[in-house]
């Protein structure tokens, strides 16, 4: 099985020596995802709420550059520079992926890349698969 990298503009590009997500077979492997505006490449004004929006918008633009669709997310892992920030996460988590419950592990961390409040990595199934 190859591997295919995922880059797409319309993300924030990496802050370091990877690729926005990877593609092995039916399985997509999407890098963590800050609260970047992709325009400025700056964290967004707005503390936790409107980072974890920002995160997440830029997590969807990533899954579908990479072929797959938030409702074939199957594991995330959220990080938090604070874990009293976990209920506010966990609504705006919630409204994001609907219906669709994928597993998840959320930890707080010691410090995130830019001093960011919010993390999201995943992994998700994709039905088209890039060989």
């Amino acid at each position: 099985m190859s591997l295919s990298f995922v880059s797409t503009p319309d993300a924030p590009a990496a802050v370091g020596p990877y690729n926005q997500a990877v593609k092995a077979g039916n399985l997509l492997f999407v890098s963590g995802s800050l609260g970047i505006n992709p325009a400025t490449g700056k964290l967004v004004d707005g503390g936790l709420e409107a980072q974890t929006k920002q995160a997440l918008k830029n997590l969807k633009t990533v899954i579908e550059a990479g072929g797959g669709a938030i409702d074939k997310v199957v594991k995330t892992t959220v990080f938090l520079a604070d874990m009293n920030d976990f209920a506010a996460m966990n609504a705006i988590y919630a409204e994001f992926f609907g219906g669709h419950k994928p597993s998840r592990s959320a930890v707080q961390v010691a410090r995130l890349p830019l001093d960011g409040r919010f993390e999201i990595e995943c992994i998700v199934r994709c039905v088209r698969v890039w060989r």
